[in-house]
């Protein structure tokens, strides 16, 4: 099963879920903000694609962050603080068939889908 985890506001997360449904593919949609994501899922994503791939350091959430917390960032606290602020998040992490494909670009979906 295919499952896209995100915000559902996020401009990005709204080109893919629009990508995945005019392509006819069937997935399930996890909102990190309004379900809660759990430290196993970010631990697994973190495994597959590196933690600074999966933190998201361009987004408000992590500029309004105390530039001490900001340096002190690391693998062994980065997800705790995901958690904490699902926000920061790199988005959209699709999950297709257990492998991990971290934001959206048109190509790369294709590839993985076609």
């Amino acid at each position: 099963m295919t499952t896209l985890y995100g915000i559902k506001n996020c401009d990005t997360i709204k080109k893919a879920r629009k990508w995945l449904s005019d392509n006819d593919i069937e997935y399930n949609f996890h909102d990190v903000r309004a379900d809660g994501i759990d430290a196993a899922t970010i631990e697994n994503w973190i495994e597959q694609a590196g933690w600074e791939t999966v933190l998201n350091r361009r987004g408000t959430t992590w500029r309004k962050l105390d530039s001490s917390v900001q340096e002190s960032t690391d693998e062994d606290n980065v997800t705790n603080l995901l958690i904490e602020h699902p926000a920061m998040i790199k988005r959209p992490v699709l999950d297709a068939d257990k492998s991990i494909t971290i934001g959206f670009k048109t190509d790369t979906y294709e590839s993985i889908f076609k």
